[in-house]
């Protein structure tokens, strides 16, 4: 697999964070939790049970980065779909949010717009 360049990068990272918090504000009332974005770092805050996942993007090696459920995952850049997915899975980054939401709220699969 060939290494995007990092202005590519960046401008695809944006582009898939940016559509991803518009997905999560619209569930955030609804599902149960607080989004928050600072300095390029998503930061998804529950209250019922407590935790945190942290989504950014992490340029020197062209990933976007996922710590949730005690766990790190790794997405990388797929250039034929235009999207970040989790190789491991095959999840593109809006359903594996969605899916670790579900399973640390104990609810049934939610979708993101």
């Amino acid at each position: 697999m060939q290494m995007i360049d990092e202005l590519e990068f960046r401008r695809n990272a944006d582009k898939a964070t940016e559509a991803l918090t518009k997905s999560l504000f619209a569930a955030e009332e609804e599902v149960g939790f607080e989004v928050e974005v600072q300095n390029g770092v998503l930061n998804i805050v529950f209250e019922d049970p407590a935790g945190k996942f942290v989504i950014t993007p992490n340029t020197p090696v062209r990933q976007i980065w996922i710590s949730a459920l005690s766990t790190s995952f790794k997405l990388d850049w797929n250039q034929a779909d235009g999207s970040f997915y989790l190789p491991k899975t095959g999840e593109h980054l809006k359903r594996l949010v969605a899916r670790l939401i579900s399973e640390h709220m104990g609810i049934d699969p939610i979708t993101l717009s």
